[in-house]
């Protein structure tokens, strides 16, 4: 860690400031310039608290050398993680498309949609049977029972589930019914209590950037979920909040190779929820997957009209199965399999 101190800081100030660093248990080296004076502090960044240090009269700015994100840094694991779903690889070389409708709707809904995503080739199913919604007067989802329904069709055709998570006090209702993946949303991205309680189960965690969220931040709400205990997690870009209104997010392609570089751990792509339209959901995924993403969540429905939710943006069967095959071609191309 850097402490960079003002360029009229007293002496007394500097020793103030070499004596709380030792408080921290770290060791100062004080570098003294023409115009700066610089103290380093070796040892363990962890405990140290950077805004203490800030409020030293005569330190102007302290930067940290070392990742606050720890677990799920590439700097502590090198070698690509690759999370296993039930038997499916989520990461390495096989991308993994997860599809399904927004929402659980009906057992003849989901039956008909665990048979178009198998029979399209993906080996994931996503369904969301607690919807968050923008409105309190939406359709919020059919809970507990379409927890039900979901299992049930996506069982007949061997398909893991993927499903979001709204609130800890349901966490052991879904453990109960044996999700496969807990999804935690862009607006729980930082609901602290939440990421804790999933981070001390063994469940695979999709982890959706939030609207505003910036990179670090996601990795470090990443890193509660890791420090829990939990290091199956998969990062989901789902699209920014942005100034443009021409679609529903700012999908961010340049958070895959940001990520690649930060973390070990997956990158997956929600083209979806980022373009809000179905129209542009075959443009975004195949940037998705030529950028290096390792799955997309995409939602189907059997009758993309009559969807009670999110309808807009859901790709019929045939849409989909015509989206595989050009995915595959990407995927061979640049030496990956789909």
């Amino acid at each position: 860690m850097i402490i960079i101190l003002r360029s009229q800081a007293a002496d007394e100030e500097i020793h103030a400031v070499e004596q709380r660093i030792r408080d921290m248990g770290l060791e100062p080296h004080v570098s003294k310039g023409i115009q700066r004076t610089v103290i380093g502090a070796i040892g363990d960044e962890s405990k140290v608290d950077k805004e203490a240090l800030e409020a030293l009269n005569g330190v102007e700015k302290v930067v940290r050398v070392m990742k606050p994100y720890k677990i799920v840094s590439r700097d502590s694991h090198n070698a690509e993680t690759v999370i296993d779903v039930s038997g499916v690889p989520i990461g390495g070389n096989t991308i993994q498309i997860i599809a399904g409708p927004c929402s659980v709707e009906t057992p003849e809904q989901m039956e008909q949609s665990a048979k178009a995503v198998a029979e399209a080739g993906c080996r994931l199913m996503r369904g969301g049977a607690f919807k968050p919604r923008t409105s309190p007067y939406t359709f919020q989802g059919v809970g507990v029972e379409g927890l039900e329904m979901f299992q049930k069709a996506a069982k007949a055709h061997h398909l893991p589930i993927v499903t979001e998570l709204m609130d800890v006090r349901m966490l052991d209702t879904f453990l109960e019914h044996n999700v496969d993946v807990i999804q935690i949303g862009t607006r729980n991205m930082q609901n602290f209590d939440l990421l804790k309680e999933v981070g001390k189960v063994h469940t695979p965690v999709i982890l959706k950037r939030g609207m505003s969220a910036t990179i670090s931040e996601w990795l470090m709400a990443a890193e509660y979920i890791a420090a829990s205990g939990n290091h199956n997690i998969i990062f989901c870009e789902r699209g920014v909040r942005s100034f443009e209104t021409a679609y529903r997010n700012m999908l961010d392609v340049t958070a895959i190779s940001v990520l690649k570089r930060e973390t070990h751990l997956p990158v997956i792509i929600d083209p979806s929820h980022a373009g809000g339209k179905a129209w542009m959901v075959p443009s975004l995924s195949r940037a998705a997957i030529a950028a290096g993403a390792d799955g997309l969540l995409i939602e189907i429905h059997p009758r993309p009209t009559e969807a009670w939710c999110d309808a807009d943006q859901a790709l019929s069967p045939n849409q989909l199965n015509e989206l595989m095959v050009e995915l595959k071609g990407i995927a061979q191309v640049i030496g990956r399999d789909l």
